[in-house]
């Protein structure tokens, strides 16, 4: 069986966003909310998870966590978010960056 990989985006409880990768999606959310995911989230519990993507390789959803968090601004997020259409535009980046 083959591992799948997330990139998820959490909003944490002062309504910034979050964004991680994990293989485990269900005990990441929730170690996050026992305050044990980092720095960043235990200070701002609790959070909820508003979005996220599945990839079958793990360089795949580091990248999108490196993009979504480097790449976009607060507003273009919010509106990836809503339309569920995070997956779609980083793989169209991904394809401009021919890698």
């Amino acid at each position: 069986m083959k591992k799948t990989y997330f990139t998820y985006v959490l909003l944490c409880s002062d309504n910034t966003y979050y964004c991680g990768f994990t293989d485990n999606l269900e005990k990441r959310v929730d170690t996050h909310n026992a305050g044990m995911g980092g720095k960043y989230t235990s200070l701002r519990i609790p959070v909820n998870l508003i979005a996220h993507v599945e990839f079958d390789n793990e360089h795949d959803a580091r990248s999108c966590e490196w993009w979504f968090k480097h790449k976009l601004q607060r507003s273009q997020k919010t509106k990836l978010i809503e339309s569920n259409h995070i997956e779609e535009y980083y793989m169209l980046w991904k394809e401009k960056r021919g890698k």
